[in-house]
């Protein structure tokens, strides 16, 4: 993409003074995924919050999960020359963008409000290029949860599962009662989800960081590596059949119906259940996938990319105040199911799982323990996070065997680098 990107940016002049005093009526388009129940009414807040200040406020929204979709688009808006004021992207993806010289510099605004301050170091390496600001963090969300229906679960006299091998035996205990025991999504990076929180569980922190991290081809070609394929052939035993093509928010409303007993989803699901009225600990249940207190890290932030008119300068310089402030961090999170990215919201209007989330997020910061989801684009973005997904889901969707995959996703990784 990098090239790619050099090539569509290289005549886009450089945004100015995005923190200067208004100018213009602050103008923004806004390109982002966030098209489902919690997710819209999670982007409605900041639109709203951006009208209040006199914004005016240009909606366009790409469906589908996982921001693919919306990654052709950005990139055809690009080409032809027309970027949006703000967008939805993350990880590598920001630093590609950035290193092309789509994106704007945002330290006058970061200064202004002392985000160096308030950030966590992890969350500033994502949204930083070069030393400065160029995106904004909205959120963190942990993507290795398990959520759960206890009523299901109670049917066989089960709990939240705290190993995989508990993992297996609640799941064949719910099959053979007849219940579905997990709730997914057939599409690739779903199937990419369930793939790297086993990645976790069964190779524990260290093993995730070599393999999926640091690309180590000797993590990725070990016994290791056939053990996490071997979890997933179970994992596809435990779907219905009807799951192919099926959106990530319909697999949670099968466990929120009672339908399915678990989904592994990162806390964007959790939206789906503040949603329905729902209440955590009652009517669903919380809980980490099984690992060794890993925890894994996907943040949304939004770019602001060149753009000319100072409508749409002062409209950035907006946007950017208002997402990192602290009363839309508090309002965005409770609707989107995540937590803030910035560390002094107040905790007393968020449920159990999101202060779980908050005190397991600060001990694995401090334990180096806090990994970026290559699921998710943190920690690999592009050819690399394709060929891992490729390979997880070609294998998810085939009987092909464990040993197979794993010289497959060896071989895809040397090509994908």
């Amino acid at each position: 993409m990098k090239i790619i990107a050099k090539t569509l940016v290289g005549a886009l002049a450089l945004t100015t003074a995005l923190a200067a005093p208004l100018k213009a009526d602050p103008t923004a388009e806004v390109l982002h995924y966030w098209t489902s129940g919690g997710e819209a009414q999670a982007v409605k807040a900041l639109q709203e919050a951006f009208l209040a200040r006199g914004g005016s406020w240009v909606d366009a929204p790409v469906a589908g999960g996982g921001g693919d979709a919306q990654a052709a688009v950005l990139r055809a808006r690009v080409l032809a020359g027309d970027p949006p004021a703000a967008v939805q992207i993350k990880g590598p993806n920001i630093q590609e963008w950035a290193d092309a010289g789509a994106l704007g510099d945002l330290s006058a605004v970061a200064e202004a409000q002392n985000w160096d301050d308030v950030l966590p170091a992890a969350i500033q390496d994502i949204v930083k290029y070069e030393g400065n600001y160029v995106a904004v963090p909205v959120n963190v969300h942990r993507v290795d949860w398990i959520w759960a229906n206890p009523e299901v679960l109670a049917q066989v006299g089960a709990t939240v599962p705290t190993t995989w091998d508990e993992f297996n035996e609640t799941a064949d205990k719910l099959l053979a009662a007849g219940i579905i025991p997990l709730a997914h999504g057939g599409q690739p990076w779903q199937d990419a989800t369930v793939f790297e929180t086993v990645v976790l569980g069964i190779g524990g922190v260290d093993f995730y960081r070599k393999a999926l991290v640091d690309l180590d081809m000797e993590a990725l070609g070990s016994d290791t590596m056939v053990a996490v394929f071997d979890q997933m052939r179970k994992m596809r035993g435990y779907v219905d059949p009807d799951f192919p093509g099926r959106d990530w928010n319909l697999a949670t409303a099968m466990v929120m119906r009672g339908e399915a007993a678990m989904q592994i989803m990162g806390d964007w699901a959790k939206g789906e259940f503040a949603a329905a009225g729902m209440v955590p600990g009652v009517d669903y249940v919380c809980a980490s996938t099984p690992s060794d207190n890993g925890y894994l890290l996907n943040s949304d932030s939004f770019a602001m990319f060149n753009v000319s008119g100072d409508d749409n300068v002062e409209g950035q310089a907006l946007l950017a105040e208002l997402i990192l402030g602290t009363e839309f961090q508090e309002t965005f999170n409770l609707l989107k199911g995540s937590i803030p990215a910035r560390t002094d919201v107040p905790r007393g209007e968020f449920d159990e799982c999101a202060i779980k989330s908050m005190d397991d997020m600060v001990a694995a910061a401090e334990g180096d323990t806090l990994l970026g989801s290559m699921a998710h684009e943190i920690a690999q973005a592009g050819a690399v996070r394709g060929a891992f997904i490729d390979v997880a889901t070609a294998h998810f969707n085939s009987d092909m065997s464990s040993q197979d995959a794993v010289s497959q996703l060896v071989d895809a990784i040397k090509l994908a680098q």
